[in-house]
């Protein structure tokens, strides 16, 4: 039987002894170096489906193929064609960015010979060469997750599972590993399962996204066709005066459904409405904004619509990491 680099999941299930259903019956597909991006607030079965792809975790029930191999019963096969790099590296703040990659080179049984080149590659990649000798624990946030990611790629794998990589990052850091992520992919032909709650990074990144919430993959397809399913722009508008809210949100209310929003009052506009016809009646309502602003569909109104609520900051910590 001739192995490929796809993930293949059906009706895959996550129950935790006397805890919640963390993933219920889930079906996947990710082609042979597809990036796969993986939506959803914690507690919504992203974690738990990662630990269970990568065999850290059992099913409950369904299947899983990771690399043409069973989950369940070829783990040690699974993880010969797998890389991750999930939500807590382990690092020892001792040891240097060098003396990691030596010590996973020997234990991935990478020929002698060849170590000493594949460090200094992956180090370069990374861009941490400079940072080589120096010991982790004088590392940022951002080189350690490069550090994890030079790791998880020491045996050439196939399919790199990342978990949440870019969480706590600066603006820097994160647009270094998407390209990092994104070259692996093009030129490699990696297969990426990446998760994700990170709007711009999923929509920056993959080629499809998947959104789970509650254990359930409410909506999948590519970017730009799920954002073609919602269709409709939304309209924002910023108040001059605060006193004016409570008219701007009356008068938006008959353009279509209300949007959340902390600064801005918002509406998903109706059916053959535009920016025009809002304007026109603020004009003849008397009301003076601060801003007006149309805005086409993103994947965070893709999230609204499929979820009934906003996927940045709705997020709830759930006890433990296995059900995130």
């Amino acid at each position: 039987m001739a192995r490929d680099n796809s993930i293949v999941v059906e009706k895959l299930v996550r129950q935790f002894k006397k805890g919640p259903l963390a993933v219920d019956g889930i079906d996947l597909h990710v082609a042979p170096g597809e990036i796969y991006g993986f939506l959803g607030p914690n507690g919504a079965g992203k974690s738990t489906t990662v630990l269970m792809l990568t065999t850290l975790l059992p099913p409950t029930d369904g299947s899983a193929l990771v690399g043409g191999y069973d989950v369940r019963t070829e783990g040690a096969k699974v993880r010969s064609v797998i890389g991750a790099a999930l939500q807590e590296a382990a690092l020892d703040p001792l040891l240097t960015g060098r003396d990691h990659l030596r010590l996973q080179t020997m234990l991935q049984a990478i020929p002698r010979a060849e170590r000493k080149g594949r460090q200094d590659e992956l180090l370069d990649r990374v861009g941490l060469t400079e940072a080589a000798d120096r010991k982790v624990r004088g590392y940022s946030g951002g080189m350690k997750r490069r550090l994890d990611l030079a790791l998880a790629l020491v045996h050439r794998p196939s399919i790199l599972f990342l978990d949440e990589p870019t969480t706590g990052l600066d603006p820097q850091s994160r647009t270094a590993l998407w390209e990092e992520v994104a070259r692996l992919a093009r030129e490699d032909n990696v297969t990426v399962f990446l998760t994700t709650q990170y709007l711009e990074e999923a929509d920056v990144l993959a080629d499809r996204v998947g959104i789970i919430d509650h254990g359930k993959i409410v909506a999948e397809g590519t970017p730009a066709a799920l954002k073609a399913e919602i269709g409709r722009p939304s309209i924002h508008v910023i108040a001059r005066q605060e006193d004016d809210r409570a008219q701007i949100q009356e008068l938006l209310s008959r353009f279509g459904e209300k949007l959340g929003g902390e600064r801005d009052l918002a509406v998903r506009l109706g059916d053959s409405l535009g920016m025009a016809d809002v304007i026109r009646a603020m004009d003849a309502s008397g009301i003076v904004a601060a801003d007006v602003e149309l805005r086409a569909p993103t994947l965070d109104d893709v999230f609204l619509a499929k979820t009934g609520r906003t996927l940045e900051g709705a997020a709830t910590a759930e006890n433990g990491a296995a059900t995130g």
